[in-house]
């Protein structure tokens, strides 16, 4: 099946929903950031204790001179950013995700988004797919957290191609950014010609009932939901909404218009993430039922990431269920 957006550009190729290409997003974090080194000198990476498992260990071996650790102090790392940034220099901070906005939120704040520093917080293991680690790992308030500051950019890219688009195009901005990936292998199936623009959803699958909105790993969740709606005569709209802030209020409200119910879907709590950002949207522009998947107020556990999505309610069938109960909320 191939998914083309409405300019015509063919962002996904052939895609195989039972044996897709599987393809780390860290990685393409890492790869971004060895070919942004071999371009731009002003890049720096920093990084804590962390560097293999996070991926800037490619960037340190091919320039140790430009990388720096701090160890395991993230308030330090965002402190040296911003000093970094200060200096002409375009530093890419990175750590596990609940690490690089929750333990330095202050210094991110005061020193970053108040200050309006050319930083980018780039983020690993975010959300439930952290599996064994459990729930002091599994970052599913970080999109909330940074997504309330002034300034602040937050990308969630949804596989491997979008997440090495994501870093190296935000390189290109003064502004900082937040950008969250994850750590298992998982499907990679944008088109890596495919246009990326921050702010600018991707209608990756037109449909009529419902729309489905989208972040991060929760596309290709949604797109297995599809297959299961489509068995019950349901059509959907499928969003990419791979910038959460700013948020393409344009796509939303269209979406709105021409569906009339919404689903959000996002490895992130309910509560300040994408869901709270497409409502805020729809509450002063076009109300309309919305239906949200996330994890419910809860902190994660232990477990394998297939397994925590079935019982934290973000699997597929999750998704489709979340569907027909918006439909039935349509007047």
């Amino acid at each position: 099946m191939n998914y083309i957006n409405k300019c015509g550009n063919l962002l996904i190729d052939n895609l195989d929903l039972k044996n897709p290409e599987h393809k780390e997003t860290r990685r393409g974090f890492g790869d971004a950031l060895v070919e942004l080194g071999k371009s731009n000198p002003n890049v720096v990476v920093l990084g804590g204790d962390v560097s293999g498992s996070v991926r800037t260990d490619l960037f340190r071996d091919a320039f140790p001179d430009r990388f720096f650790s701090v160890g395991i102090s993230e308030q330090d790392m965002m402190g040296t950013a911003a000093g970094l940034a200060l200096a002409g220099k375009i530093p890419i901070a990175s750590t596990y995700g609940e690490f690089a906005t929750g333990r330095p939120f202050d210094q991110i704040r005061q020193s970053i988004a108040y200050s309006q520093m050319n930083v980018k917080i780039c983020a690993s293991h975010c959300g439930f797919t952290v599996g064994p680690d459990g729930a002091t790992h599994q970052s599913l308030e970080d999109v909330g957290i940074m997504r309330i500051l002034p300034h602040m950019n937050v990308v969630t890219p949804v596989d491997y191609n979008q997440t090495y688009k994501a870093v190296t195009e935000c390189v290109k901005s003064e502004h900082p950014f937040y950008i969250r990936f994850y750590r298992d292998n998982s499907p990679n199936y944008t088109n890596p010609d495919a246009p990326f623009e921050f702010g600018k959803a991707d209608t990756l699958y037109e449909g009529t009932d419902c729309t489905i909105i989208a972040s991060g790993l929760m596309v290709w969740e949604s797109m297995l939901a599809l297959e299961l709606l489509a068995e019950e005569k349901i059509s959907c709209r499928l969003i990419n909404m791979h910038t959460i802030k700013p948020i393409d209020r344009n796509a939303i409200v269209q979406a709105a218009k021409d569906t009339d119910c919404i689903v959000t879907c996002e490895d992130h709590q309910k509560i300040g993430g994408l869901g709270g950002a497409v409502a805020e949207v729809l509450a002063q522009e076009y109300p309309a039922p919305v239906e949200f998947i996330g994890a419910s107020d809860t902190f994660g556990e232990s477990g394998k990431a297939v397994e925590l999505y079935e019982k934290y309610g973000l699997s597929f069938r999750h998704i489709a269920e979340a569907v027909k109960r918006a439909v039935k909320r349509k007047k």
